[in-house]
């Protein structure tokens, strides 16, 4: 069974990481835009230690752009895929996650929401606290608590208005 656990994320990696997935991800699809998003993205936040970018495209290029990071990365058979999101994954010194969205689709909110934690200190402490709560505990169970914070937070009037 699959625990989460909060870990340190060393910050010269991480920026490493992000940098060097981001030029990569850049040069395969040079009309993206690409989002560090999650809580590696977050000053004070907590984290399981990966990092995830957020690849946004037209819908036009969308197809395009899944073959192209197919070329790199792992498609993410643990999460859904539809015509709007795809996810991938990759082991490197960190773990990273990418998930391309088409722009303006239903799913296409990750790189708001990391946006809006950073504004919204207050709401990153509590998310904060619902991890360590969950620290240790099965993901199953971690998961689904942050999928409930995360509609919450989706449904908010201070969000929408953001």
């Amino acid at each position: 069974m699959e625990t989460f656990k909060l870990k340190s994320v060393d910050q010269t990696i991480l920026k490493r990481m992000v940098q060097k997935h981001s030029l990569q991800i850049q040069q395969l699809i040079p009309n993206a835009e690409i989002h560090h998003v999650g809580s590696t993205a977050v000053p004070n936040a907590l984290t399981k230690g990966d990092i995830d970018l957020q690849i946004r495209v037209k819908q036009k290029n969308f197809l395009e752009a899944k073959r192209l990071l197919l070329s790199r990365y792992e498609l993410n058979t643990g999460s859904s895929q539809t015509s709007f999101f795809s996810a991938f994954e990759i082991e490197d010194e960190l773990p990273i996650g990418v998930q391309l969205t088409v722009i303006n689709s239903e799913i296409d909110h990750f790189w708001k929401v990391t946006e809006f934690f950073k504004a919204n200190p207050t709401i990153q402490e509590e998310y904060n606290q619902l991890k360590k709560a969950y620290n240790g505990q099965p993901m199953d169970k971690y998961r689904t608590k942050k999928s409930e914070f995360i509609e919450k937070i989706l449904y908010s009037e201070a969000f929408l208005h953001f």
